[in-house]
């Protein structure tokens, strides 16, 4: 029986669409670094590794805000146009079956997709895909309370998985182009979350939460988040002096001025931050996120000019 339209209208919003974009970007990278490597890919099968992406990354939204729901922290949360959920089983919590239910439909089509990769490609994927069906599953209920697996897992759902994976899935290999890749939203998509996370930390910590963000502070996880994007624009040059990336792969530094600024605030974080007051950072979440979409934007168009 179909879901009624208040219960699809809460489904699509706790599957926070405004932030799917990520997942076929971060995707887009095992094409196009298949493609800079020689590889040709077919069509059909590009997509499914989008499809396959984008299924992710809305089953784990899903599961996150059906938990949040019933654990309370939707209650305690300031929402910001980055963090703190949708809000849409707060306003619909009729819904929440429903929204679980979308949830489970869009991990079986990941492991649907999956299982069609396995079988052409070999047993190589399966540690991928338990791995990344392990992520989606425990991340809300189980990672959020285990600080460095916390900052660790999302960075390896999106760059390591996602990306390596799907590389692996196109060509039945692995490569340094690929590796290296992948450790750029390795590294930034980990930043994002801890960022993003700042927030909501006393939300979290009421709920048994227990993430870098907690135990660092605010002050030191933006120092943390400043980090890992460096280290994600770093991967990008050393990797080119090691011929695992093409130069076309450098155009991915024309980001490295909002880059500059992004740090620049992180390691100048208002005092008003430890405090509680969000609104002051809501320009670097913002900034954040700009960053890392335009940078895996121009990385991938670097592979596609380099193939």
């Amino acid at each position: 029986m179909a879901a009624p339209p208040s219960a699809a209208r809460a489904c699509l919003r706790s599957s926070r669409p405004n932030f799917l974009v990520l997942a076929p970007l971060c995707a887009g990278l095992a094409i196009t670094a298949a493609w800079a490597d020689g590889h040709a890919v077919a069509g059909w099968d590009a997509l499914l590794v989008l499809l396959g992406a984008l299924l992710a990354h809305a089953a784990v939204n899903l599961f996150n805000e059906h938990y949040d729901f019933f654990s309370g922290l939707d209650e305690l949360t300031e929402r910001t146009p980055f963090s703190g959920g949708s809000g849409a089983l707060l306003a619909r919590p009729e819904a929440a079956r429903a929204v679980l239910a979308a949830a489970q439909a869009c991990l079986a089509g990941v492991v649907g997709i999956g299982a069609w990769f396995l079988w052409r490609t070999g047993p190589a994927l399966l540690l991928y895909g338990l791995a990344g069906v392990a992520l989606v599953v425990a991340y809300t209920g189980w990672l959020t309370r285990r600080p460095w697996l916390c900052l660790l897992a999302p960075g390896v759902g999106f760059g390591l998985l996602m990306v390596a994976g799907g590389y692996q899935a196109l060509t039945g290999t692995l490569s340094g182009t690929a590796v290296a890749v992948a450790l750029v939203p390795t590294a930034m998509v980990s930043a994002l979350l801890l960022l993003n996370q700042l927030p909501d930390i006393e939300a979290d910590r009421r709920v048994g939460r227990d993430h870098l963000a907690i135990r660092l502070g605010p002050r030191r996880a933006a120092r943390l988040v400043a980090l890992l994007m460096v280290a994600a624009f770093a991967v990008v040059p050393l990797a080119w002096l090691a011929d695992a990336l093409p130069a076309g792969a450098w155009l991915m530094w024309l980001a490295l001025p909002p880059l500059a600024w992004l740090v620049h605030g992180l390691l100048r974080l208002p005092p008003e931050v430890e405090r509680g007051e969000v609104a002051p950072l809501l320009p670097l979440m913002g900034r954040n996120v700009a960053v890392l979409l335009a940078s895996l934007t121009l990385l991938n168009l670097g592979l596609i000019a380099a193939a």
